[in-house]
C-alpha cells in the first residue's frame, strides 16, 4: 500500500437488514446542469447527490462563466454569466458526462471546444453519434485530441437516426435541438428514465418534445425558454436502490430501499423474483428478502428497459451465491468484467469467455486486498466484501466516491461494519468527499 492511500476496510459475514433512503440520480442531475448553460438564469434543484461527478460538472460550470452555490438542501445554479465556450481537458477527463455541455454550448453560444471525455475505463465509447447528428444540423466539426464544433448562423433541424440508443447522444442532441430552428425527430433515441427526466425538465423552461419514452423523439426547436419555476427535484438512482436491494440475497437479510421509482427497477427487479428473491413494492418503498436458497439465472445487459449494465456487477456478486450455474452477458461494454479478477481473490468461482461470463455458486467468499477498477465494480466489492468470510480491503475508493452518496453511513444503518482508513489510521465517519465544502 502507498503512504497516503485510502481503503475501505470491510468486515463480512453479517445478516444485514433494515431500511436504507437512496439518492437523487447521478445520471439524471448531471444532464440538468448542463440544461442550464442553455439560457441565461438561475436555475434550483432538490435532492442533489453530493458526489464526485457532481463537483466535477459545477467546476466544468464555473470554468464556462457559471456560479453555484448551496440553499441548505437546494443546489442553485445562475448561468447568466457564461460567456466561456471551452470545456479543458482538465476537467473532462475526470468524468465522460462532460461531452454534455457540447449540445447546449453550441445552441447558445455557436460554438464549443471540449477536451475527448474521460470517466470509467469499461470500454471504448465513441462520440461519433454525437458530433454525426450536430453535423446534420448544420454544426462544422473538426476532430482531433480537442472536439471544435462550430455553427455561426445556428442549428437547424434535421431527422437523426442513431446507430445505437445512446444515452449521453441522446441527450446532447435533445440538448441541442430545443434551440435549433424548425424540427428535430431523434430515432433510434435511449428510453432511459434520466432521458425522460431531462426532456422533462427542458418542457418546464418551454422546449415542445413529444415522445419521451419512446424511441423516437421530435422537438420543435427555436421557442422561448426560461429557468423553470422553483427548484426541480431530481429523480431517485435507480441503480443505487438496485445496489441495496442485492444485499438482501447476498448478506440474507430483510431490506427496505425507500423513496425508490419501482417502475425503473422492473427488469432488475424480475431478475431477483427469478433468482428466489421475495421482491414487494408500495407507494416509493421496495422491500426484499430471500426466503430460501437462491437459484442460478441467465442475465444479458440491454439498453433500457432491459436488463442495465449498471448492475451487471453487482448481480454477479449475488450469483456467487446461487445454487447452479449462472451465465451474465455483457452486450453493451467490452470492458465491463474488471471486477471478475477481483471477485476470484475473493475465492468466487467465475470464468470469463469473451463478453460472458459463467459464475458457479454457492461460494464461501474470503476476505482480501481488492481493487476497485471502476465504480460499478467497485460497489460489487463493496457488496462481496460485506458476505465474505474475514477482513477485507478495497482500494480505488475514487471510483466509489464518484456515484454512491454517504454508501459507509447508509450500510451501517443495516449493520455492515466497515470503516474508511489511510496508512492504517481510521478517517473521520462517513466519506470524506461527500462534504466537497457543500
Amino acid at each position: 500500500m502507498k503512504d497516503g492511500t485510502e481503503y475501505l476496510e470491510v468486515e463480512g459475514g453479517f445478516r444485514l437488514s433494515g431500511e436504507v433512503r437512496v439518492s437523487g440520480a447521478k445520471n439524471a442531475v448531471l444532464p440538468v446542469l448542463a440544461a442550464t448553460l442553455l439560457v441565461p438564469g438561475v436555475y434550483r434543484f432538490i435532492r442533489v447527490p453530493r458526489l464526485l461527478d457532481l463537483y466535477t460538472m459545477l467546476d466544468l460550470l464555473e470554468h464556462l462563466g457559471a456560479s453555484f452555490w448551496w440553499e441548505g438542501e437546494v443546489l442553485a445554479v445562475d448561468s447568466r454569466g457564461v460567456e466561456g465556450w471551452q470545456a479543458p481537458y482538465t476537467l473532462v477527463s475526470r468524468m465522460r458526462a462532460s461531452i454534455l455541455v457540447l449540445g447546449p454550448l453550441i445552441a447558445r453560444l455557436g460554438r464549443a471546444l471540449v477536451a475527448k471525455p474521460g470517466g470509467c475505463p469499461i470500454g471504448p465509447r465513441p462520440v461519433d453519434l454525437h458530433l454525426r447528428g450536430l453535423s446534420l444540423m448544420g454544426a462544422e466539426v473538426q476532430e482531433g485530441s480537442n472536439i471544435l464544433v462550430e455553427a455561426p448562423r445556428g442549428l437547424r433541424g434535421a431527422e437523426i437516426v442513431l446507430d445505437f440508443p445512446s444515452v449521453t447522444a441522446t441527450e446532447n442532441l435533445l440538448l441541442a435541438a430545443v434551440r435549433a430552428r424548425g424540427r428535430t425527430r431523434l430515432i433510434n433515441a435511449a428510453r432511459e428514465p434520466e432521458v425522460d427526466f431531462l426532456g422533462k425538465f427542458l418542457q418546464t423552461m418551454g422546449a415542445k418534445i413529444k415522445g419521451l419514452g419512446t424511441g423516437v423523439l421530435e422537438i420543435e426547436g427555436g421557442r422561448e425558454l426560461r429557468p423553470p419555476e422553483g427548484p426541480v427535484a431530481i429523480i431517485p438512482d435507480r441503480i443505487e436502490a438496485g445496489t441495496y436491494l442485492m444485499l438482501a440475497g447476498i448478506c440474507r437479510g430483510e431490506i427496505t430501499v425507500t423513496g425508490t421509482e419501482p417502475t425503473h427497477l422492473e427488469a432488475p427487479i424480475l431478475k431477483l423474483r427469478e433468482a428466489g428473491l421475495e421482491v414487494d413494492w408500495e407507494g416509493d418503498r421496495l422491500y426484499a428478502y430471500a426466503p430460501g436458497p437462491l437459484r442460478p439465472l441467465k442475465v444479458a445487459t440491454a439498453p433500457y428497459p432491459g436488463f442495465p449494465t449498471d448492475l451487471q456487477a453487482q448481480i454477479m456478486v449475488l450469483l456467487t451465491q446461487a445454487h447452479g450455474l449462472s451465465r451474465i452477458t455483457e452486450n453493451l461494454f467490452e470492458n465491463r468484467f474488471r471486477h471478475v479478477p477481483e471477485l476470484q481473490r475473493m475465492g468466487a468461482e467465475i470464468e470469463q469467455e469473451g463478453r460472458t461470463a459463467f459464475v458457479r455458486g454457492p461460494t464461501v467468499l474470503q476476505g482480501a486486498e481488492v481493487q476497485a477498477q471502476d465504480l460499478r465494480a467497485g460497489a460489487s466489492l463493496v457488496l462481496a466484501a460485506l458476505a465474505a468470510e474475514g477482513t477485507s480491503r478495497i482500494y480505488g475508493l475514487e471510483h466509489l466516491d464518484r456515484g454512491y452518496e454517504a454508501l459507509e453511513e447508509k450500510l451501517r444503518r443495516l449493520g455492515a461494519r466497515l470503516r474508511r482508513r489511510v496508512d492504517g489510521s481510521l478517517l473521520p465517519e462517513g466519506s470524506p468527499r461527500t462534504a466537497y465544502g457543500g
